[in-house]
């Protein structure tokens, strides 16, 4: 158990190095999407040098090792500092990184973990038009051919694919059995002949996501993570590689973004307004409910008693708290809150930019997990209610 003399030690420590190494006024500078990758990679580089980019990692790579009571010292930090998320390096410290220490041989990793703290960014290609809760519904088809794969298909919702440089892939290479059976996972090199990255333009005018056709795109066998048959089994861990320290920061930001709805209350005026003050306080006592649940969570996970469906009550209880904090600040705002003249790229839910992050904000009712896939964990796995029958429907 971490000593809270150490624990309070490194928060100072961290707390010191963020004021003087986190970028300052980067929200007001990232109206471009280019200048907001461009602060990404610089802040990533910063990180990494300094050991606070992948806490999360195995002891014996840089800044690894750390434990869970550690990382939720950083994670509390950055979000307290209002410093930028690393969108653009999620998948790659997160997705990659567990996929290749869990699965990956010691060729792989020896190959790709350097290049990820170099800044390498991965993207995931699992969704497609047709398969998106259902990841067990992948069609893009991979055929060995000699010793490489050859891909056909296509990808949907893969965040920033249009600046990554390799992409974990989920593939079908069987069709004759179990859907599940039927998949394998790849390593694919984004600059391969065959690949077609076409960012999806948003309501918000953002391109965070973006679409991948695959025509006849290769990849080595070497780059094929388990057996050929186990992309299913390979894809369980990319999927809960991120959950708990994610959940823990996202609410510790939708606290530190109740001063913004304080203050927009301020600016209109509105400081005696009963019902809103009413409301303002029910938002915060929700909002310090979620990181409650948050913090619970990661001490069960700390002390070894995670239980199945954890996860989904916070995802859940955040994807509403947080519609109903940028609700909040669009009825603050009134009709000038709902004009913006300029687009902050990653700024997350809680910029105080209230009709952008209003439309933002619905991204979390899908992302991570819909809010009707959590229910059903909920009720099947952690209240034991029947599952639901085949082609049952309202």
């Amino acid at each position: 158990m971490q000593s809270e003399a150490n624990l309070e030690a490194l928060r100072k420590e961290f707390r010191a190095w963020l004021e003087a190494s986190a970028p300052q006024g980067w929200r007001e500078a990232c109206t471009r999407q280019d200048a907001f990758v461009d602060t990404q990679r610089d802040w990533f580089r910063k990180l990494a040098a300094a050991g606070y980019a992948t806490p999360h990692w195995p002891a014996g790579w840089p800044g690894g090792g750390r434990s869970l009571a550690e990382q939720k010292v950083i994670y509390e930090e950055i979000a307290r500092a209002d410093a930028p998320r690393l969108i653009l390096y999620f998948v790659s410290t997160y997705h990659a990184a567990a996929t290749l220490l869990e699965w990956g041989t010691p060729e792989q990793q020896a190959k790709y973990l350097p290049r990820i703290l170099e800044g390498e960014v991965w993207c995931q290609g699992f969704s497609e038009p047709n398969a998106g809760s259902d990841l067990a519904a992948v069609s893009t088809r991979a055929e060995l051919r000699g010793d490489k794969y050859v891909i056909n298909g296509q990808k949907i919702w893969s965040t920033m694919a249009q600046y990554a440089d390799r992409c974990l892939l989920l593939t079908r290479t069987d069709n004759s059995g179990a859907k599940q059976a039927g998949q394998t996972f790849l390593l694919l090199d984004m600059k391969s002949k065959g690949v077609d990255v076409r960012p999806i333009n948003q309501i918000t005018g953002d391109e965070e996501f973006a679409e991948v056709f695959l025509d006849d795109a290769e990849v080595p066998v070497e780059d094929r993570l388990g057996a050929e048959g186990e992309g299913w089994a390979v894809a369980q861990s990319t999927l809960s590689s991120e959950r708990g320290l994610t959940l823990l920061e996202l609410s510790e930001r939708l606290r530190g973004g109740l001063w913004r709805l304080a203050t927009a209350i301020q600016k209109q005026a509105r400081s005696k307004d009963q019902g809103l003050l009413r409301d303002f306080g029910r938002l915060s006592t929700k909002v310090e409910a979620c990181c409650a649940l948050a913090d619970q969570f990661l001490q069960k996970r700390i002390s070894g008693q995670e239980q199945v469906g954890d996860a989904s009550f916070i995802k859940l209880h955040y994807a509403r708290t947080l519609r109903e904090f940028v609700s909040l600040g669009v009825r603050v705002g009134g009709l000038e809150g709902q004009y913006w003249d300029a687009l902050t790229y990653g700024g997350g839910q809680e910029t105080g930019n209230w009709m952008v992050d209003f439309m933002n904000s619905y991204n979390w009712s899908i992302a991570g997990g819909s809010d009707e896939i959590q229910r059903n964990i909920i009720s099947e796995r952690v209240l034991g209610m029947p599952r639901e029958p085949k082609g049952w429907q309202l």
